[in-house]
């Protein structure tokens, strides 16, 4: 699914060389592929085809109102997890009735405003939540679609601080609480429940923790069908995995597939929830070597991009690949790719080999997800532009930030 490729050395994304990208809208830069976003969403959307269903994009991967307008367009749906997510959706054309609010802090006006707005359904994690939702929902005079997120204590087999189905996490309602919470749902009048919700965590790479977790979603439908609880969607979360470095992800086509054969005829609508599978390959950040820093234990490559700007090596230990844009004649060594960031952590990649001199430029790979969503202004440093690749074309869907923008809100202590 990459669309990276080389022509005469150089390293160009769906036939843009990214030194052009580079030299017109500076360094570090965030740079996107809309022809990979299409094809990754449309592995899922095709994989599906012959079932009732909706592939709903979870925008905290990369909340950018270009990567939302490119699925608006191809008819997704949409996971929030905050009132200023519905609003970028909402923003970049999506339609409300295809949008999904998960996340386990809904506030009293984050919940106000997806009431007004119309949206699809609110993936309930807590009973608490439900009489929040219910009271809400009579103050507006309306009843709230609801769905209850069940926590099926299946290990996702990936990263713990990315592992979310397990009993001990914070997210979702206990299997075995569900149920009563299904009871209570279906009581409350302002309620009208219409499906069910799961997620076992990120960046999995292995079909049997979702296929587990699948049975025991499947297991409650049917003992609610029993109490005459009638639901009108399963909704089986995202977490699928990429390839970073040498990783097998599952076929997601297959897997797709498999889903057709098991809900064919059963009048239920299947949803998804994939963020990283749809750009995270899609997405590159450029950054310039600034130093070699030779004079110590290790070698250092010493680079304009930092933490700041992709924090998941330092959170979750996690490797992106970087390569060089452009052939160099210098010679190979192994490097500790690091930022200028005054953080011992402050590193994107331990121990690489690299042909490189101060001043080349290097891709940063698989950043399309979880990197500019997850930036900060750490050492008061503006966040980067983001560009994307269109039919040959590179625009730039975000500027880059000013110094004097990250403190315009800020006042001094005039005369104190």
């Amino acid at each position: 699914m990459s669309a990276l490729a080389r022509a005469g050395g150089a390293l160009a994304l769906d036939g843009v060389p990214l030194e052009e990208i580079a030299r017109r809208f500076g360094t570090p830069c965030y740079v996107y592929s809309r022809a990979a976003i299409e094809e990754a969403y449309r592995e899922f959307d095709t994989g599906l085809a012959g079932v009732d269903h909706l592939v709903c994009y979870a925008v905290k991967a990369n909340s950018n109102l270009a990567v939302l307008d490119v699925l608006a367009r191809l008819g997704a749906g949409f996971d929030i997890v905050s009132g200023g997510e519905l609003a970028r959706v909402l923003a970049a054309g999506g339609r409300a009735d295809r949008i999904i609010f998960s996340g386990v802090g809904k506030s009293q006006a984050e919940i106000r405003a997806a009431l007004a707005a119309g949206i699809r359904c609110f993936n309930a994690e807590s009973e608490p939540e439900l009489e929040r939702l219910d009271a809400l929902a009579r103050e507006a005079g309306v009843r709230a679609p609801v769905s209850l997120r069940i926590n099926p204590d299946v290990d996702a087999r990936t990263h713990r601080y990315i592992s979310t189905g397990l009993a001990g996490n914070k997210f979702g309602i206990p299997h075995a609480h569900a149920l009563d919470a299904y009871r209570r749902a279906a009581s409350l009048p302002n309620l009208r429940v219409t499906g069910i919700d799961c997620h076992i965590g990120s960046q999995i790479l292995e079909t049997a923790p979702l296929d587990a977790a699948l049975e025991r979603v499947m297991d409650l439908v049917e003992r609610l069908r029993g109490e005459g609880v009638a639901l009108e969607h399963v909704d089986l979360g995202g977490g699928f995995g990429i390839r970073y470095r040498d990783e097998s992800p599952p076929d997601i086509g297959a897997w797709c597939r498999s889903l057709v054969k098991r809900f064919a005829g059963t009048g239920y609508q299947v949803l998804l929830e994939p963020g990283r599978r749809i750009v995270g390959n899609a997405g590159v950040l450029l950054t310039r070597v600034e130093y070699l820093k030779l004079d110590k234990e290790r070698r250092f490559a010493v680079v304009d991009s930092s933490m700041s700007e992709l924090i998941r090596p330092a959170l979750y230990q996690a490797w992106h690949d970087i390569v060089p844009v452009s052939t160099s004649q210098a010679a190979s060594a192994r490097y500790d790719v690091v930022g200028p960031v005054c953080e011992s952590t402050d590193v994107l990649g331990e121990d690489r080999d690299l042909a490189i001199a101060a001043g080349d430029l290097l891709a940063i790979l698989s950043a399309g997800a979880y990197a500019m969503a997850m930036a900060s202004n750490y050492n008061t440093r503006p966040r980067p532009c983001e560009v994307m690749v269109d039919r040959g074309v590179a625009r730039e869907v975000r500027s880059r930030e000013s110094v004097e923008a990250l403190f315009a809100l800020e006042n001094r202590l005039d005369g104190a």
